[in-house]
């Protein structure tokens, strides 16, 4: 499922600081958290109900990786740069748990905007991008550096 032929391609030009992305909705289901986990971070309190509840988390959370590819998804959906994102490096936090039944979003806006010298068809953006539950709260802080290109 894609919406990049429906959005316009961004470039270094379209952008400015403070511009902001709101991607669509994605809810984390139980199975889908059950079947990241078991596949890429297999921890008995992403994975086993009864045995969280003696975890730090005292119930079944979603991996934060989880959490972490979800949003990437979301990312690619919201903003339409122009040659993909491609990462350059990137901070990540996860100030609270995400749960099963969490509907997550992202909102992001771009922090920093920089030319390459070296290169001067591209530059980098830095996007501070948060994903939110369905009570407002923030459960993941990702703020990557983005390879940006600039028009022909």
């Amino acid at each position: 499922m894609s919406d990049h032929t429906t959005m316009p391609e961004l470039y270094l030009e379209d952008l400015e600081i403070g511009q902001r992305f709101t991607s669509p909705s994605h809810v984390m289901e139980l199975d889908e958290i059950k079947e990241f986990a078991g596949r890429y971070d297999p921890q008995f309190f992403h994975l086993d109900e009864e045995l969280a509840r003696d975890s730090l988390f005292g119930r079944l959370a979603a991996s934060g990786w989880h959490t972490a590819a979800t949003t990437m998804r979301l990312l690619v959906q919201s903003l339409p740069l122009a040659g993909g994102l491609i990462g350059a490096g990137a901070e990540i936090s996860w100030p609270r748990a995400t749960w099963p039944g969490d509907r997550i979003h992202v909102e992001s806006e771009i922090t920093a905007i920089t030319l390459s010298r070296s290169q001067p068809k591209r530059g980098f953006v830095t996007v501070r991008s948060e994903t939110i539950n369905q009570s407002g709260e923030i459960v993941q802080v990702f703020t990557p550096k983005i390879v940006g290109w600039r028009r022909a």
